[in-house]
């Protein structure tokens, strides 16, 4: 059933209803109005038979006589034909009553029909444009004009909706260019270093093995790549299982792993940590402090430092990574939360740019704040937190 068609049949009813209610008050106060007349009557029967009987008789006759039969029956009819003219009066009363409100009903109808009409203009308006908007013309937007009611909020919401499809397609084709750009290089060097292979007269055991060596870099580089790529999805996606985890121990164990690489770029390591409880998918939280420690070793300078921190601030925990750096304009930091984007691009560092926002995705998926803060020294202040209700410290 149509949505006009269901908003007719309500009026409807709602005037059927209060028609029948207004009509049966109606009814009862003039019944009972009638009743209270007959009640009076008869407790002042004597006084109205004397009254009767003197409009009979005459006014000469004593006010003590007793009625004769003649003057009873004649008192009897005066009243039954009071109660016939007030039951006709009644019975006519609901009768011309049901027939008027069969006729504003039906009026009601109409009118219910014509205003239902007139309130679902704008929401078929809306429906045709939001039926002509696709992928090609997402750009579109309905631009609703009227009063600020309920309808003007319902399009503007669309228009919100739509905008935010916009750029979420926008940084979809980005992201997919970006990808085939990064996994078309190493495709490259690949075939290249084949080709040179094949095509060299003079090649040798050991320039074979050196084309495989650098195959080997390569095909390192794409793994890489790809699991970088199936954990962005995968922390894009969701969480799928939830447990409670201390930051300060996935920050240990990062750590640990990363004193050779620490030692061999000769980078002094601060480490403040204290209980961080977090309630999340492990291996996704893993990953965040790993992708956050890694970008901070990656992106120093000689003989720089990193300071990692963890506790709790407030009923949430955190965990801070900062770094020192080379120099980064504070209005590139968003940028480097976008999937590719790097402050120096290079085809041969083993970095792909996708370290900061498979962090950023992995906050939103935690329902965590996530801030990048350019230091004027140089580096990067990065804070995740984590908030109450994703989070609780432990005492003890």
């Amino acid at each position: 059933m149509r949505v006009p068609l269901r908003l007719t049949l309500l009026y409807s009813v709602l005037f059927l209803l209060s028609g029948a209610v207004l009509l049966a008050i109606t009814f009862l106060l003039v019944t009972q109005s009638g009743s209270g007349v007959s009640m009076s009557s008869s407790n002042s029967s004597r006084s109205g038979d004397q009254s009767i009987s003197n409009i009979v008789v005459g006014d000469g006759a004593s006010e003590d006589a007793p009625l004769t039969e003649t003057e009873r029956r004649l008192i009897a009819a005066a009243r039954q034909q009071a109660v016939q003219q007030r039951e006709e009066f009644g019975n006519q009363l609901l009768a011309k009553s049901g027939v008027a409100l069969a006729i504003m009903s039906a009026i009601s109808a109409a009118l219910g029909w014509l205003v239902a009409g007139r309130v679902l203009r704008p929401l078929r308006v809306m429906t045709d444009g939001i039926q002509l908007i696709s992928a090609r013309n997402v750009h579109e937007r309905l631009a609703f004009s009227g009063p600020p009611d309920e309808l003007k909020a319902l399009a503007d919401t669309v228009d919100g909706l739509l905008g935010r499809l916009e750029m979420a397609l926008d940084s979809h084709k980005r992201f997919v260019a970006n990808a085939a750009h990064e996994l078309r290089t190493p495709l490259t060097l690949e075939h290249a270093l084949l080709e040179e292979a094949i095509i060299d007269p003079d090649a040798t055991v050991d320039s074979y093995r050196a084309r495989f060596e650098d195959l080997v870099v390569v095909s390192e580089q794409q793994a890489q790549l790809l699991e970088a790529l199936l954990m962005l999805a995968t922390s894009e996606r969701g969480l799928d299982r939830l447990e409670r985890v201390d930051l300060s121990e996935f920050v240990g164990g990062v750590l640990r792993a990363a004193e050779p690489r620490a030692c061999k770029q000769n980078l002094t390591v601060v480490e403040r940590v204290r209980p961080a409880w977090v309630t999340g998918d492990s291996a996704l939280v893993e990953r965040l402090v790993a992708n956050l420690v890694d970008n901070a070793m990656s992106y120093n300078v000689p003989d720089g430092w990193m300071e990692v921190v963890t506790g709790a601030a407030g009923e949430g925990c955190f965990l801070s990574v900062t770094n020192a750096g080379p120099h980064v304009p504070p209005e590139t930091v968003d940028r480097l939360l976008n999937p590719f984007q790097r402050l120096e691009r290079t085809a041969d560092d083993g970095h792909h740019g996708l370290g900061l926002s498979i962090v950023q995705s992995i906050a939103v998926a935690h329902s965590a704040d996530l801030s990048v803060r350019a230091r004027p020294e140089g580096g990067l202040s990065i804070r995740v937190c984590f908030p109450a209700e994703k989070s609780q410290a432990i005492s003890g």
